[in-house]
């Protein structure tokens, strides 16, 4: 027999595995290589992004997220490369997936470029059940699990400096990653992604740009997280986020110098959750190296 606590940690751990599969991020717009390989090499630079993520902060067991990738286009060839790795804990769970991403570019005009990717995914996932402090300690039915799953996904990213529409599959496999009596409480199921966003001058200070990201996955709720960010200067941005019934968000990043980028993310949730967290806090830094010496004509949102 199970505590309560327990209970709820298995149904906390099932309930985020089927609702959120992939790790969540607010600042999708900057992290898009983990979720579409035609991405690696868009920027022209050799790219090197790191994320932590704090989700929920003061509920036992809710996800924390760090993330770390790595891509850049190859010489002057229209190949792009990419690698990335991704650290979920949640609950009892850890998730360490690591993937390789190959993209190729064909140039369709003057400033649009579309682009076709390959993701090949490694993925390690671990249940720890001594986290979930049962009363019998002896219970069968709890025991350590370790599990390997291999996967690949694909995906196309149409682009120019002020523009940008994608549609990706990270992962074509649908796996089970921890049954439990042979009901699948952790379980990995086709996700697709649609991303878009467009770039304004409003003077030659002010840039606005509009984005969204919409996930759909078979048996679960559309979710679509709409933003608005205004770029100051060159230098600041601000912006501000939405969730589709679940949660507000607001940024802020910081060109620091022409290789350097931060930024920071706060979400509030919309939901009846928000009475048991304070929120969610996501803060990223990217650095960029430039062939020959050179730069982007100015910074970009993605």
């Amino acid at each position: 027999m199970k505590t309560r606590i327990v209970t709820f940690v298995l149904m906390f751990t099932a309930t985020v595995s089927f609702a959120q599969q992939d790790s969540q991020f607010t600042q999708y717009m900057y992290n898009t290589i983990n979720i579409n390989p035609a991405y690696a090499g868009s920027r022209g630079a050799l790219s090197v992004f790191a994320l932590h993520r704090t989700q929920w902060v003061g509920l036992d067991g809710a996800p924390v997220t760090n993330a770390v990738s790595v891509n850049t286009p190859l010489n002057n060839s229209r190949l792009g490369l990419g690698v990335s790795i991704i650290n979920d804990k949640i609950g009892p769970t850890t998730e360490n997936t690591i993937s390789g991403d190959l993209s190729y570019t064909i140039p369709t005009s003057e400033s649009f470029k579309l682009s076709f990717g390959l993701k090949a995914t490694a993925n390690l996932f671990d249940l720890n059940s001594t986290k979930l402090n049962p009363v019998d300690a002896d219970d069968p039915t709890l025991q350590n699990v370790t599990k390997f799953n291999p996967n690949i996904g694909a995906g196309i990213y149409y682009h120019s400096d002020k523009a940008y529409v994608g549609l990706s599959v990270p992962n074509f496999i649908e796996t089970n990653r921890y049954d439990d009596n042979e009901v699948a409480i952790s379980k990995e199921k086709m996700t697709y992604y649609l991303i878009g966003g467009y770039i304004f001058d409003l003077s030659s200070t002010l840039k606005f740009k509009p984005a969204v990201l919409t996930k759909m996955i078979a048996g679960s709720p559309l979710q679509v997280d709409i933003s608005s960010n205004f770029m100051l200067f060159d230098k600041l941005t601000l912006g501000a986020s939405y969730r589709w019934s679940a949660a507000l968000s607001a940024m802020v990043g910081f060109q620091i110098s022409d290789a350097m980028y931060i930024g920071y993310g706060y979400d509030r949730e919309t939901t009846n959750l928000k009475n048991y967290n304070s929120g969610s806090h996501e803060i990223f830094f990217r650095y960029e190296i430039f062939k020959n010496n050179d730069k982007i004509t100015t910074p970009r949102f993605f």
